[in-house]
């Protein structure tokens, strides 16, 4: 196949020197960017099966099956010409330290927004996204949280750090307002009575249209800072088998990704995509998966330019 002309890639192989999400240059360069991706390789906050610390590696592999094409579909333009991207590797912290890992994810956040840059994150277990929200408080204030997943996370945890609870800590530290946040794809128990989050839950959102979803995410956050963040089980287990929690009657891919594609225009500073543990997943598809996602969010930040 022809690499087509124009393209931002720098290679013709799909993959060779594969190090940066995408081929996007890995670099610590700042002042090169607009956009800047980065991983999280933590996974000492699971409950169920870990793993998901290799996840950022594996998503970055994956992300080579979509470096052919010069435009991603069904955008009308090409990322290269609105967006400057760079890998900024992964955050690095000392083994088994878990404060070490949240002060040091804060600190890169609080820097990268207080440049102005939009942030993308892959994790890693779906705790890393409370020292991303505290970051990004630091410049952005109260945002608004738009949540996939099949959980809550709201869950008054029993230890200090738990994948189940950061939307319980999230709200009492005032990083997020539930009442202009919604939480979509959820279909495990959770204390509604206090709750606080609108939630569409996994069978509702399969049955609404994507017109419907939408016109409900944009009333909701209205014209706040959005944080998006998604967790891979938020998809089925027949598109995401590789993670910690799988849970049945999720939505399929395509329509996660026509979600996303339908918030144009939304105020979007910062997302992560979390969750992804490659030992359990089947053909890359759970990672390809996650590798779509982040690439189609890269064309929602930028094309909000």
């Amino acid at each position: 196949m022809t690499k087509p002309e124009h393209s931002p890639f720098t290679s013709q192989s799909m993959y060779a020197n594969a190090f940066g999400f995408l081929n996007f240059p890995v670099s610590r360069d700042l002042d090169e960017a607009d956009l800047v991706i980065f991983g999280i390789p933590y996974d000492l906050a699971t409950t169920g099966r870990a793993g998901t610390r290799l996840g950022p590696q594996a998503v970055r592999q994956a992300s080579t099956n979509l470096r052919w094409e010069n435009r991603r579909w069904p955008w009308s333009f090409q990322l290269s010409d609105k967006a400057r991207v760079l890998d900024y590797g992964d955050i690095e912290f000392e083994p088994g330290d878990s404060e070490h890992m949240m002060a040091a994810v804060t600190q890169i956040m609080e820097q990268l927004t207080a440049s102005d840059k939009k942030v993308l994150a892959i994790g890693g277990d779906h705790f890393v996204t409370l020292p991303l929200l505290r970051g990004a408080h630091s410049h952005h204030g109260t945002m608004a949280l738009v949540h996939f997943d099949a959980h809550t996370d709201t869950y008054r945890d029993s230890g200090r750090y738990d994948h189940g609870s950061m939307f319980y800590h999230a709200p009492k530290e005032g990083l997020i307002d539930p009442a202009h946040s919604i939480q979509l794809g959820i279909r495990t128990e959770y204390d509604e009575s206090n709750h606080g989050f609108m939630v569409i839950h996994g069978d509702e959102l399969n049955d609404l249209s994507i017109n419907e979803i939408s016109d409900v995410i944009r009333e909701r956050v209205q014209d706040r800072p959005v944080y998006l963040t998604f967790d891979i089980d938020c998809l089925d287990p027949a598109f995401a088998p590789g993670t910690g929690t799988p849970v049945v009657g999720g939505i399929s891919t395509d329509k996660a990704l026509k979600i996303i594609r339908s918030l144009k225009g939304v105020h979007l500073v910062a997302a992560d995509v979390v969750e992804v543990a490659p030992a359990y997943d089947h053909s890359d598809i759970t990672s390809l998966a996650a590798a779509t996602i982040l690439l189609d969010l890269m064309y929602l930040i930028a094309s909000d330019d």
